[in-house]
């Protein structure tokens, strides 16, 4: 049984990647951008002791360095992701903040822990424990940002299998859907959601 409604003017031409359309100056692609990983930067931020006003500056100077190198980031290893070099650019405006302050942020410890954070790996070398709870976040808030793009029975046939676990074959009744179109729709909001969000589920 096939959708229709809001969905079918979409299938006549895919629509640009957010990062595409960054780069394509899209302003509102940019807040959408900002929107989805300010609180991931955040997270990092404070992984390496910054909160508060320090963290929001920190943040700031992250999307800036972003945004003016955006165009230089590639996917020429499947390792390449956009995460990653975002936590790659907060890495470096982290160290570069403890650098201007000579140690003396307002994290934990002051100059003496910072002393102390010289001598041991960096946490944002690997995902640090928590990242995951934050990506799961994300995810949700990429899922808030497309939801309005499907129909309301194809949204269901795409939570109920891909977030609840539920078989297509035991939603037949329920959806009055055919296993094949239920499988069909999940597909269809994943795509558009991995659009959206480039790598993050790589």
């Amino acid at each position: 049984m096939a959708d229709s409604g809001k969905e079918t003017g979409r299938s006549q031409a895919t629509p640009l990647s957010l990062l595409d359309r960054i780069r394509a100056n899209d302003p509102a692609a940019w807040k959408r951008l900002i929107d989805l990983y300010r609180p991931l930067v955040l997270f990092w931020c404070s992984r390496r002791g910054l909160h508060g006003p320090d963290a929001e500056d920190v943040s700031q100077e992250v999307f800036a360095a972003s945004a003016a190198g955006l165009n230089g980031f590639r996917r020429d290893r499947p390792s390449d992701t956009f995460r990653g070099w975002l936590r790659g650019i907060t890495r470096n405006q982290v160290n570069l903040f403890f650098r201007r302050n000579d140690g003396k942020a307002q994290a934990e410890g002051g100059s003496e822990a910072w002393s102390r954070l010289q001598d041991v790996a960096d946490p944002l070398d690997e995902a640090p424990e928590g990242e995951e709870k934050e990506v799961g976040h994300l995810y949700r808030r990429a899922l808030e940002l497309v939801r309005g793009e499907f129909e309301e029975r194809t949204w269901l046939a795409f939570w109920l299998t891909a977030i609840d676990g539920r078989s297509p074959v035991a939603l037949t009744v329920e959806l009055s859907m055919s296993p094949a179109s239920i499988r069909q729709a999940k597909s269809r909001v994943l795509r558009r959601l991995k659009q959206e969000v480039g790598d993050l589920f790589d």
